[in-house]
């Protein structure tokens, strides 16, 4: 039961600390590193880029296209984190990159420089 005393779905019940194992974790760990680092370095090209004048009309979607390709990036990373710590196998704090990434992105897709 929960704190209510409404019961708690299955999906979001969490899994005891004690079923953790430390080869799952460094294998998830380093999977979710390799995704963390193509959307870190797709948002970092999408941040970099700027207007070289009036006349560049192709920035605003490259940046558009790279950031939003981070976004997917960090979603999918985002899913494999969910498993991961609903399973036991990652700490909750897995979920920091993630977010991080995908606020950032959304915010260039939003503030793209414009010519």
């Amino acid at each position: 039961m929960g704190p209510v005393g409404r019961s708690v779905p299955s999906w979001a019940a969490p899994v005891a600390p004690a079923a953790r194992r430390p080869g799952l974790a460094a294998g998830w760990g380093f999977v979710l590193l390799l995704l963390h680092t193509l959307g870190g370095y797709l948002l970092l090209v999408a941040l970099m880029s700027r207007s070289e004048g009036p006349w560049d009309r192709s920035v605003t979607g490259m940046v558009r296209g790279f950031a939003g390709a981070c976004a997917v990036v960090e979603l999918i990373a985002a899913a494999v984190t969910f498993g991961c710590v609903r399973w036991g196998v990652l700490r909750v704090w897995w979920y920091a990159p993630p977010a991080l990434l995908l606020v950032t992105a959304l915010l260039r897709m939003v503030f793209a420089p414009v010519p």
